[in-house]
C-alpha cells in the first residue's frame, strides 16, 4: 500500500508545531510521542483481549473502590513504563494508584513536566466490547528542575495544563490532543504503525442535538437537573430540536462524540453523591481543557471546571461539557438565581 506523504504522523506534526514556539525544547513533543507509544501497545492488547486471557477482574479493588480489570493493570503499567523510561516526565499520577509516582533519577529530575492520567477509562465495558480509552493531562512542574517532583506539582487547576488529550480504542484507534493553539486528532494507521493526522483543528459545534446523561439516575438528580433533562426531551423543531439521547457509559466515547458532532455530556451529582463520580484530575480537567480550546464549554454546574483548585489527587466533581450554547442553556437551569440548590429550576418546570 502506498503511504500518503501529505498526511503528517504524530511525530512530524508535533515537531513542526513546536518549532514555531520560541524557546521550545522539544520535551512536550517527546512526551506526546511516549504517550502515543503506550497507546499503541494498549491498542494491540485491546484488539486481542478475548484471546489472551485479559478479560475480567483481577480480584483487587482500586483507590476509587472499583473492581480492577486485568486491562486496567496492563494499561497502567504501559503508561508508567513509557513515561519513566522517556526523558520528558518527572513523575505521574494515575487514577489506579493511591499516590503519585516520582521518577527520582538524574534524567527525570531535569524534566519540565508531570502527567496525570486515567490509563483505561470505561474499563467496566471491556467485557462487552464497548469503546474504551486513555485520558491524560500534562502540567509544567512548579518545583525546581534538578530536584524530585512532589505533590504540589500535581495539585494544579486544569487551566495550568500545557496539553491534554485522550485515546479512544473503538472501530479505529484515535489519539486527540490539545494545546492552547488548537485540538488535533490522529488515527492509528496499522499498516505503518503510526498515528496520522486525520482530524486537523477540531472545533466543537456551538449547538447540537444529542444529550448524553445516565437516565437511570434521573430521580437521584437535583430538580434543576431533572428540569433541564425534561427540557431536552421536549425540544421540537421550533426550538432547535428534537434532541436524541445517546449514553454509552464510557466517558471517552461519549465526550469524543460530543466534541466531533456537538451536543452535551452530563454527569451530575446525585442525592447520595453530590460530588459526582468523575475524577477532577484524571477525567474532567483534561476534557474541560480540550473542549474549551475547541470552542466548547465545561462546568461543574457552579463554576468553570478548569478554575477549580484541587485539594486531593482523587477529588471528584460533577461535570457538564459540550457545545457552548447547550451548556449555557443547561447552566441557566442550574444557576438562574442565588436561590438554594434544592429550589432552583422551579421556574423552568413547565418547559
Amino acid at each position: 500500500m502506498a503511504v500518503n506523504r501529505r498526511v503528517l504522523t504524530l511525530d512530524e506534526f508535533t515537531i513542526q508545531a513546536f518549532r514555531k514556539i520560541p524557546n521550545a525544547t522539544g520535551e512536550l513533543s517527546a512526551l506526546l510521542r511516549d504517550i502515543g507509544l503506550a497507546a499503541k501497545r494498549i491498542h494491540v492488547e485491546v484488539n486481542k483481549i478475548g484471546l489472551v486471557d485479559m478479560l475480567g477482574d483481577t480480584g483487587d479493588v482500586n483507590v476509587q473502590g472499583e473492581e480492577v480489570k486485568k486491562m486496567d493493570v496492563f494499561a497502567n503499567n504501559q503508561m508508567i513504563g513509557v513515561l519513566k523510561h522517556g526523558v520528558s516526565c518527572a513523575g505521574i499520577g494515575s487514577e489506579e494508584l493511591d499516590d503519585i509516582v516520582v521518577f527520582d533519577d538524574e534524567m527525570s529530575n531535569q524534566s519540565k513536566y508531570v502527567v496525570l492520567f486515567d490509563p483505561l477509562d470505561g474499563s467496566a465495558n471491556i467485557d462487552t466490547n464497548v469503546s474504551i480509552g486513555t485520558i491524560f493531562g500534562i502540567y509544567k512542574r512548579k518545583t525546581e528542575k534538578g530536584t524530585a517532583c512532589n505533590k504540589q506539582d500535581f495539585l494544579q487547576p486544569g487551566l495550568a495544563q500545557v496539553a491534554a488529550g485522550y485515546v479512544v480504542y473503538g472501530s479505529s484507534t484515535m489519539l486527540v490532543y490539545a494545546t492552547r493553539r488548537g485540538v488535533n486528532g490522529f488515527t492509528l494507521d496499522q499498516s505503518i504503525g503510526e498515528f496520522c493526522l486525520s482530524h486537523p483543528d477540531i472545533k466543537c459545534p456551538p449547538d447540537g442535538k444529542i444529550y448524553s446523561v445516565n437516565h437511570g439516575n434521573f430521580f437521584k438528580y437535583e430538580k434543576p437537573v431533572q428540569d433541564y433533562i425534561t427540557c431536552c426531551q421536549k425540544k421540537t423543531e421550533k426550538d432547535g430540536g428534537p434532541y436524541t439521547n445517546r449514553y454509552i457509559g464510557s466517558m471517552v466515547a461519549d465526550v469524543h462524540r460530543t466534541l466531533i458532532k456537538g451536543g452535551i455530556f452530563m454527569y451530575p451529582g446525585t442525592t447520595g453523591r453530590p460530588e459526582g463520580k468523575l475524577r477532577l484530575m484524571y477525567e474532567c480537567n483534561p476534557f474541560a481543557f480540550i473542549l474549551e480550546v475547541a470552542g466548547g464549554k465545561a462546568s461543574n454546574g457552579m463554576q468553570r471546571v478548569v478554575d477549580i483548585q484541587p485539594t486531593q489527587l482523587h477529588q471528584r466533581t460533577p461535570f457538564i461539557t459540550g457545545s457552548k450554547n447547550m451548556v449555557d442553556e443547561c447552566l441557566s437551569y442550574l444557576i438562574p438565581s442565588p436561590q438554594p440548590l434544592s429550589t432552583r429550576g422551579e421556574g423552568h418546570s413547565s418547559v
